[in-house]
């Protein structure tokens, strides 16, 4: 027999305000940080080769997935993420199991970063759809929750809820209300100028946890949706994500997302149902850390300091005869070039092409270039084993 989810009327209303409001004191400070981080982010963007940038993302994917995670309190690390990905899963079932977790993360963004998503990150379908992602992709074990009761239920991907939660103090609207609210977050968030919606992906992150619209797994879509929102918005391709800073500020970021549940506190709060002060507050604090991240992420990638970085790993790696010699020529050229054609490399090694071949094959085996095939250009590759010597302060060493 079908469950019909229950539906106490609430009136959508007690969601306002979605935006603040242009009479609200905290629209210029909002708009100035996002213009910041507009001209930050497009900086960085632009001072990479493609090539580079596309190497990047990837890491940028598994760190963006293990900060996600562990905001939850599952701590996978990205050199296990990265196992996973190479299908090298832990004899440890519990560990397993949270590997799996962390490779369905990843194959979610991956499907937003190549277009999957665009557009469409707070419509219901697109919600939907990121969520059915998600769930289809992990075991059975991560796919039962834990009721008021104890009792446990089926998580099902891309479905509704269909009984009432509570988070913290918050009361959730009533399941059956959802298909309303969401209907109308759907409504605030399209169509937007690309200042409102770059902020808008503070606002809709409160809102669509407020609305708490899956059984399970509402954090991790939110954090998804607003990185859709954001690239999107700022082309950011998949080089910084704000999930690192807001993991690494865990307590204030969730604190805000609680204040942001209040109802209004005064006259001169807005005019809607929720306080607009905390929503502006909460965005405020979304958007200095996204600036935060992009900040963080051009001292990594600050050309000079990368290139260093790589090359006296690549001489200490020659002088311990696990490199062959003039390996760092290559990867700089690497570097430089942002691909690197195969035969290309005997001339910048200036060898022949037996050892350029030798050269490559040893690159290759170290994880540190990759190519699609024999005749694909050769890119620079992030191991997450590297991560430490490479990118130190990405994420935590093992």
């Amino acid at each position: 027999m079908d469950i019909i989810a229950e539906d106490r009327g609430e009136h959508v209303s007690l969601m306002e305000p979605m935006l603040v409001s242009h009479t609200s004191t905290a629209r210029n400070e909002l708009a100035d940080l996002a213009l910041e981080l507009t001209a930050k982010s497009t900086a960085l963007r632009k001072s990479l080769p493609e090539g580079i940038t596309h190497a990047l993302s990837d890491l940028v994917r598994s760190m963006n997935c293990y900060y996600s995670n562990l905001i939850e309190g599952h701590d996978t690390h990205p050199v296990d993420i990265e196992r996973a990905l190479n299908e090298d899963y832990s004899t440890d079932a519990k560990k397993r199991d949270l590997q799996l977790e962390a490779k369905a993360h990843i194959e979610v963004q991956q499907w937003m970063d190549r277009g999957g998503l665009k557009g469409q990150a707070t419509t219901v379908q697109g919600l939907l759809e990121t969520h059915r992602r998600f769930c289809e992709l992990l075991p059975d074990e991560l796919l039962w929750v834990k009721g008021s009761n104890e009792k446990r239920e089926q998580l099902i991907g891309g479905a509704l809820r269909q009984r009432d939660v509570i988070v913290g103090k918050h009361i959730a609207i009533s399941s059956g209300a959802l298909p309303r609210f969401m209907n109308r977050f759907e409504m605030a968030y399209q169509g937007l100028g690309k200042v409102d919606s770059i902020v808008s992906s503070a606002f809709a992150h409160h809102r669509l946890l407020w609305m708490h619209p899956f059984l399970d797994g509402n954090g991790r879509v939110a954090r998804l949706m607003s990185y859709s929102m954001l690239r999107d918005a700022l082309d950011t391709g998949g080089i910084w994500s704000v999930s690192r800073g807001l993991a690494r500020n865990e307590a204030t970021y969730k604190s805000l997302l609680a204040q942001c549940d209040l109802t209004r506190q005064s006259e001169r709060d807005g005019r809607g149902n929720l306080s607009e002060a905390a929503l502006a507050n909460f965005a405020k604090f979304f958007l200095e850390t996204c600036i935060d991240q992009v900040d963080f992420m051009e001292t990594l990638f600050n050309p000079k300091g990368l290139r260093d970085r790589i090359l006296i790993w690549a001489e200490e790696e020659v002088r311990g005869g696990r490199l062959p010699q003039r390996s760092g020529m290559v990867l700089e050229a690497v570097l430089y070039r942002g691909a690197l054609s195969r035969g290309d490399v005997a001339g910048v090694l200036a060898t022949g092409n037996r050892n350029a071949r030798r050269v490559t094959s040893a690159l290759l085996e170290k994880g540190v270039l990759a190519s699609e095939s024999i005749r694909s250009p050769l890119l620079l590759n992030f191991p997450a084993t590297l991560a430490a010597r490479w990118m130190p302060g990405l994420f935590p060493e093992r």
